[in-house]
């Protein structure tokens, strides 16, 4: 038999075909845009998720028999997002994705309210959904009149494959509407953000099962067996699960547009007062926690940006072996920032330039800036009682190994590297598809990459870093009070 792990992007969409051992068979990827209409907003049409899951089913079709064989499928999607059906299934206006900022008012008088906090596990950020439809009753009132039904990305595409609305846990724990702990949606929650359950989809754990492949599109694909749909998982969920993150102690950085720091938890420990999110797992029993940077490898692209030179190009001149905190200092919020400041006013900025100052020294900055972005996510996580013994690193940024160098060092905590092949969100998304239509136990399932390097930190230049991060805490309310 074949699994289908499809991940559904902010800027594209990946198929993955696994066989019944979770290794890859072949993968199919399509791409689409995100609208801006306005500054801060982010929206995408949903017919676009549709055009390009139908894509690249029909390219793996094509090229691999063993689609034919197809048992299971999970779906990852990008978290937050609101997609508003009518009393018919049909979308009633684009989707407003995770990165979209228009409704920072509105989080903040929801995050206000006595045992939000509490029920939710985590502060009511702008780009959660809650504050989204609070947004559209007040600025689009005949959108949210006609709305009989909210969903997540990756429940829409549940959907369309199944007929159905469910949703799992680890996606709906990101809304503001869902009791974190009790893995249910919460009256009290849904009352506060003037929401009903009968316009919630019905919730399921990521790794059980969802529906079935309805029978229209399993004829279309040329599938005459009975295809189980699991419930799937947020983005970062599925990644976990695709580098075996279920347990205390495990977890991984992701040095992507945005930095992820996220550890496994094996109970609910909520510390919303950090900014961590604390969202649960895709799989029974389990949670994890992460603290979130805006701006990663973006930071560095937009170095690159103005100084016309490639990210590789800028690192390549640093080398490979760290050296100690340099005088510039660079605080990397380009788009303000989640963790630990919930702050989307903030901007960035470099301190400490003379007319000694170069490039390398600029990209040198910028590159401690991000780890002490992460260091801060880090302080948090342990705050909270994680227990982080060592990290797997993934994302573009992890192909400096300067930069996983300083990371390591400036964290404490050694930095693994899978070796080339498969992990990460969509071979998370096919393992609970397999899970879902086999009954394994993810234990068994979820297993970690084989590691390929093992990046240690420096000794000797981790008090430097540690009186750096210091300086680099006292910048942040300085720079926040004359911005």
């Amino acid at each position: 038999m074949s699994y289908l792990g499809i991940d559904l992007g902010t800027s594209g969409l990946r198929a993955l075909l696994v066989d019944e051992a979770g290794q890859p068979i072949g993968s199919a990827e399509r791409a689409y845009a995100a609208a801006h209409p306005h500054p801060g907003w982010s929206e995408q049409d949903p017919a676009d998720w549709i055009a390009a899951l139908d894509g690249a089913v029909e390219e793996l079709r094509q090229a691999h028999p063993a689609f034919a064989q197809l048992a299971g499928i999970g779906v990852a999607g990008h978290m937050h997002g609101a997609t508003l059906l009518d009393a018919s299934d049909r979308v009633i206006r684009p989707c407003i994705l995770w990165n979209d900022s228009r409704a920072h008012e509105e989080a903040a008088r929801l995050d206000a309210i006595e045992g939000v906090r509490a029920l939710s596990g985590n502060i009511v950020f702008p780009g959660f959904t809650a504050p989204k439809l609070e947004w559209l009753r007040a600025h689009e009132p005949e959108n949210h009149a006609r709305m009989a039904k909210v969903l997540l990305p990756a429940a829409y595409l549940n959907l369309y494959l199944t007929g159905e609305h469910v949703a799992d846990m680890s996606d709906s724990a990101g809304t503001s509407w869902l009791d974190v702990g009790a893995r249910d949606w919460s009256e009290k929650l849904l009352d506060a953000g003037g929401m009903r359950r009968d316009q919630m989809p019905r919730l399921v754990e990521g790794s059980a099962q969802a529906g079935t492949l309805r029978a229209e599109l399993a004829a279309r694909w040329g599938l005459s067996g009975r295809v189980v749909v699991a419930g799937g998982a947020g983005d970062n969920a599925a990644a976990a699960c695709g580098m075996g993150a279920l347990d205390e102690g495990q977890g991984f950085v992701s040095l992507g547009t945005s930095g992820v720091l996220l550890a496994a938890r094996d109970g609910y420990s909520p510390a919303p007062q950090t900014a961590l999110h604390t969202f649960c797992h895709a799989v029974p029993g389990r949670w994890y926690q992460m603290g979130v940077m805006l701006s990663a490898t973006d930071s560095l692209n937009w170095l690159a940006s103005i100084t016309g030179a490639r990210p590789a190009e800028l690192t390549a001149g640093l080398g490979e072996e760290i050296l100690a905190p340099g005088r510039v200092r660079f605080l990397p919020y380009l788009s303000g920032e989640r963790t630990p400041h919930n702050d989307a006013a903030i901007r960035g900025s470099f301190t400490g330039l003379g007319t000694d100052t170069g490039r390398d020294d600029m990209t040198r900055a910028v590159l401690e800036g991000v780890a002490f972005g992460l260091r801060d996510s880090h302080e948090a996580l342990k705050a909270a009682g994680a227990r982080i013994e060592r990290l797997m690193a993934i994302g573009g940024g992890a192909r400096s190994r300067y930069w996983l160098r300083l990371i390591a060092t400036v964290l404490g905590v050694p930095l693994d590297l899978p070796k080339d092949g498969e992990f990460g969100a969509a071979l998370g998304a096919a393992r609970l598809g397999l899970v879902a239509a086999t009954g394994a136990r993810p234990e068994e399932v979820m297993t970690a990459p084989e590691i390929g390097e093992r990046i240690a930190p420096d000794a000797g230049l981790a008090d430097a870093f540690d009186a750096a991060h210091a300086r680099f805490r006292q910048a942040y309310p300085a720079i926040r009070e004359i911005q």
